[in-house]
């Protein structure tokens, strides 16, 4: 078994949720958030940014921790158990350009229940509404886009 580490973002600007569509040699599609894999010495919100930043060309800010979601997968040599720790995040704009290098086709914002139905893994939707709750109460609050709250 092997272990693995990643961090990602639910990237909000205008209330508008950033994804990306994935289509690698047709046998892997659909949407996802942005995330990617620790690198050595690196922690965890420097790991989001850098994801967010490489996968999806934009420049979001951490507001907060949200949670962490499991899952595993089988490669020919191993089982992998993957865990994602998630940050919410505010874009500066909308501006998104997917990583072609990552086999990422398209990438764009959308509504909370577009995004919610757009998403293919159950565990993304998740991590989605958990953040997408944190964010109307920080904006109910005032506090969204508010320095001081950092």
């Amino acid at each position: 078994m092997i272990e693995a580490t990643s961090c990602g973002g639910v990237v909000i600007f205008r209330g508008k949720i950033l994804l990306l569509y994935k289509n690698y040699k047709n046998k892997y599609e659909g949407w996802v958030l942005p995330k990617g894999t620790v690198e050595p010495g690196e922690e965890y919100k420097q790991t989001a940014l850098r994801e967010v930043k490489e996968e999806t060309g934009a420049t979001a800010s951490i507001i907060k921790y949200v949670g962490k979601s499991q899952y595993s997968f089988n490669t020919p040599i191993d089982l992998v158990v993957k865990s994602v720790h998630w940050y919410l995040m505010m874009a500066d704009s909308y501006y998104s350009k997917p990583q072609k290098e990552e086999y990422f086709v398209d990438s764009g914002y959308y509504k909370f229940h577009e995004a919610y139905h757009l998403l293919r893994f159950p565990n993304e939707k998740q991590i989605l509404e958990e953040a997408y709750a944190q964010y109307t109460y920080l904006k109910k609050a005032n506090l969204w886009g508010n320095r001081k709250y950092f």
